[in-house]
């Protein structure tokens, strides 16, 4: 079984009605990183709902939570927000400063700002939570039942964070973080309680009342969290490895809830997506790469397998070079594949038989749209990438696909794949040993450095070109044996085709790419590298 079916499994034991839940604040520009726990969670509730339960999965915007520091993608003027609400401060303008103009005619927060590219992305990637808000929830009540049960229960509650995390508390803390007399969460303590009434004073010199059932403040989030699975009825829900460790949030929030009079939900502990070179992500010192950017590097499918095929408490390494290929033609095989086939032969081993599950229900979890089968192109990204290079009109990618039998008509699928292959290969992310580039005129700094040997070799592919049958096959066999000719290692020949052709000592595979070209251009390219070399 794959890991959400076997979750779903789980779920299925306590009861039909279930709310799966995941979380994210809006601090920042939202990573490849934060689609783990959000695809963690749409794959549970998928694999929930084909096993007949009811299910509602829900995404949580942590927006009451506060501007902790002034980033460094932030301008100096939003140290006047830190301590602030993300859902009540503005976003930042073009030079990351506060819009205040936009938030006073528009309503625009710094939380909106961040979070709309990311539902943009997720709605692209096919997953479709029902969304709440933390500081609306906060402001219409929602939150006040459980709010005041926390603060009738501070003795208890504060024994319990303090023993479960093995950490003290101050003197005066207490369940509710009012809001100071600036609007922030921070330097305010609190001097009595009376419901709905937490009093307070701040090192302002501010006091005031805080109504728990207006939101005016929040919960400390060892808190706030258990009081949101009890009054949305979470039964389910993903988290990173920070919260989960000895001590974490989810060891002291399942104790919590139960203060609260609800019942904690079923865990999934996930571990980070590092981005490759470069260690785990993080919004706040700028190492990331977004969804919507990834997205314009690869179909939305690849993403979702990305997160399918590996366990939640497996780490993942993202790589938007060769393992963005590799990962891409992975799921072109695993799309080609008759798993239903497969698993009806009766000689598998166990083995077998979970390997195969496993990469069956990958593929259920990583289409779009749940209940459809992914479809294979009959193309690779590796020959896409060769023809979107050497072919800058797609018609002409076309017709060069259907002339080698690839495929027999233009489908939407595969313009998508190309529109997308040709943005990765204009950024940063593309793999130089994928990066193709025939030259215009020959590189004479190199040619100027060629042996006797190598200049006899060029002569000899010069003339095996112009003969050749100009597919790959031929090519291939034309380039070493213009060196064999010569009684000369085979290895030569490719040193100096890269080096006529491409200026470099080497590159990525060159039958195939020259087979894309136009043979009388490759020729007078050859033709003029020898004039070079005399």
């Amino acid at each position: 079984m794959h890991w959400a079916d076997v979750a779903a499994q789980s779920l299925s034991h306590k009861g039909n009605k279930h709310v799966v839940s995941t979380g994210i604040t809006p601090s920042g520009e939202f990573h490849i990183g934060h689609l783990r726990e959000i695809l963690t969670g749409d794959m549970i509730a998928r694999a929930a709902k084909n096993a007949g339960l009811d299910v509602d999965f829900v995404f949580i915007i942590d927006s009451a939570d506060p501007l902790r520091k002034v980033y460094d993608f932030l301008g100096k003027e939003y140290e006047q927000c830190v301590g602030q609400q993300l859902g009540a401060i503005p976003a930042p303008d073009k030079n990351g400063n506060p819009d205040w103009e936009r938030f006073h005619e528009e309503g625009w927060t710094y939380a909106q700002h961040f979070l709309q590219p990311f539902l943009k992305a997720l709605s692209e990637i096919g997953v479709k939570p029902r969304l709440i808000d933390n500081l609306e929830s906060y402001r219409s009540g929602r939150f006040s039942d459980l709010a005041k049960i926390a603060c009738d229960k501070a003795d208890e509650i504060k024994e319990c964070i303090e023993r479960v995390s093995s950490r003290e508390l101050p003197e005066h803390w207490f369940p509710w973080s009012p809001l100071n007399s600036k609007g922030g969460l921070d330097k305010v303590k609190v001097t009595g309680y009376d419901f709905p009434n937490v009093h307070w004073t701040d090192e302002y010199g501010g006091t005031g009342v805080s109504d728990i059932t207006k939101g005016e403040g929040k919960l400390p989030w060892r808190i706030d969290w258990p009081a949101k699975w009890g009054w949305i009825g979470v039964t389910c829900e993903a988290f990173g490895k920070d919260h989960g460790a000895a001590g974490g949030s989810y060891a002291t929030g399942r104790e919590i809830v139960q203060l609260l009079g609800h019942e904690p939900p079923q865990p999934l502990v996930y571990e980070w997506i590092s981005l490759k070179g470069k260690g785990a992500m993080s919004s706040s010192v700028g190492n990331t790469i977004g969804p919507i950017e990834a997205l314009q590097l690869v179909p939305p499918e690849i993403l979702r397998l990305l997160i399918a095929k590996s366990k939640p408490n497996k780490a993942i390494e993202f790589d938007t070079g060769m393992g963005l290929v590799t990962l891409a033609d992975e799921y072109e095989r695993l799309a080609a594949r008759d798993f239903g086939s497969e698993l009806a032969d009766d000689t598998l081993s166990r083995r077998q038989r979970v390997q195969i599950e496993d990469a069956s229900g990958a593929m259920r979890m990583a289409s779009t749209v749940d209940g459809q089968q992914a479809h294979a192109t009959s193309v690779t990204f590796r020959h896409l990438a060769l023809l979107a290079q050497t072919k800058k009109d797609d018609s002409e990618v076309w017709a060069s696909l259907v002339a080698s039998g690839a495929i027999q008509s233009v489908t939407p699928q595969l313009q998508d794949r190309l529109h997308r292959m040709r943005h990765w290969i204009e950024s940063e992310h593309f793999p130089e040993e994928m990066r193709m580039n025939i030259l215009k005129k020959p590189n004479l700094e190199m040619l100027q450095h060629f042996t006797s040997d190598q200049k006899n070799i060029l002569r000899n592919l010069t003339v095996a070109l112009q003969a050749c049958t100009w597919d790959s096959a031929a090519i291939g066999s034309c380039i070493p044996q213009a060196a064999r000719d010569l009684e000369l290692p085979p290895r030569m020949a490719f040193t100096v085709a890269y080096a006529a052709l491409m200026g470099t000592e080497k590159g990525p595979r060159l039958a195939p790419i020259l087979a894309e070209m136009d043979q009388q251009s490759i020729r007078e390219l050859l033709n003029q590298c020898l004039v070079a070399t005399e």
